[in-house]
């Protein structure tokens, strides 16, 4: 019997590990494999991370900073399992995990399994992901490739639009492409959208393609409604159409949102189930970045420590 099982990885869960780990809590770490993106959470596809803090003079690559995460919380008794959750039983008096090749049962559990942001699957995404396209504006927004650079922004939520507006600080002109004639974003959002000299709505059209050989140089464009094809030159594409929580393993067990997303209690990482506690994207559908998600991963594992305390487990 375990004390701790965690579900994910990413900073959520490689904190939550480091901390149940200098506990003394042996925690076993589930990191997934191909289930919501690859091990290692969303930072696996980043190329440059500048803003989260200790590393000054460019910062460091998403898959540095995340075998670094990975090997402190190794370095402290921290158990890895690079596979997937297939599903939990609930059931009393242990959750019983089941994986691809373990099954293991533990007193309290850590969900730490992220969001995946959509995409859109045009043809050259595979290839120009990470190198002019991603899913994240105030991750990358600010790297020097996009600086003084026209951008494109995919969408016409509230994401989208402030997503936009946090690019027009750093680009020379930002196109936000929506597929309607009306964004869908909140009134305060278009307003200050269409004030904004910098960002201007190209209404009525979607993606085709991203233009470019190593790095993302336009962007193919078409009318929904007249059907034409254009194109705009760019030096970045962002995704701003929405996540997807990671939790279909859980098979509705967890109260989650209307979108998905796990409830916790407030200011808190206690999910509805006694013993079972949610960190990182898969809660946060608001902030999502790598130090917010860190710091929920550490809470869940204080909680979790101390429920275990409560519950008299040693």
């Amino acid at each position: 019997m375990e004390k701790v099982i965690i579900i994910g990885s990413g900073p959520a869960g490689f904190t939550a590990a480091l901390y149940a780990a200098r506990a003394g809590l042996a925690p076993v770490v589930f990191e997934g494999f191909m289930s919501g993106g690859m091990p290692g959470g969303q930072l696996m596809t980043t190329t440059e991370v500048e803003n989260f803090p200790g590393f000054p003079g460019g910062g460091i690559s998403g898959p540095d900073l995340m075998a670094k995460f990975r090997a402190q919380a190794q370095e402290f008794g921290a158990t890895c399992h690079q596979e997937d959750v297939d599903s939990v039983d609930f059931s009393p008096p242990a959750f019983k995990v089941k994986a691809d090749s373990h099954e293991l049962e533990a007193h309290v559990l850590i969900v730490a399994t992220g969001a995946t942001a959509r995409r859109m699957h045009v043809p050259s995404e595979e290839k120009l992901w990470s190198r002019g396209m991603s899913a994240c504006a105030v991750c990358d927004g600010a790297l020097p490739v996009f600086r003084d650079q026209p951008l494109v922004v995919i969408g016409g939520g509230d994401s989208a639009v402030e997503e936009s507006t946090f690019l027009t600080k750093f680009a020379s002109k930002v196109y936000l492409v929506h597929r309607r004639d009306e964004l869908r974003a909140s009134k305060i959002m278009q307003q200050r959208a269409q004030e904004n000299s910098k960002l201007e709505i190209v209404w009525n059209s979607v993606l085709v393609d991203a233009e470019g050989d190593s790095m993302v140089s336009g962007a193919t464009i078409r009318n929904v409604v007249t059907d034409e094809i254009s194109s705009i030159a760019c030096a970045g594409i962002f995704y701003a159409i929405g996540h997807d929580p990671n939790t279909g393993f859980l098979d509705g067990a967890l109260a989650t949102d209307e979108q998905g997303y796990i409830v916790v209690k407030p200011g808190r990482t206690h999910t509805s189930v006694d013993g079972v506690f949610a960190c990182g994207d898969v809660v946060d559908k608001l902030y999502r970045q790598a130090i917010t998600a860190a710091g929920t991963g550490c809470a869940a594992a204080l909680d979790a420590e101390r429920w275990l305390t409560e519950k008299g487990i040693e």
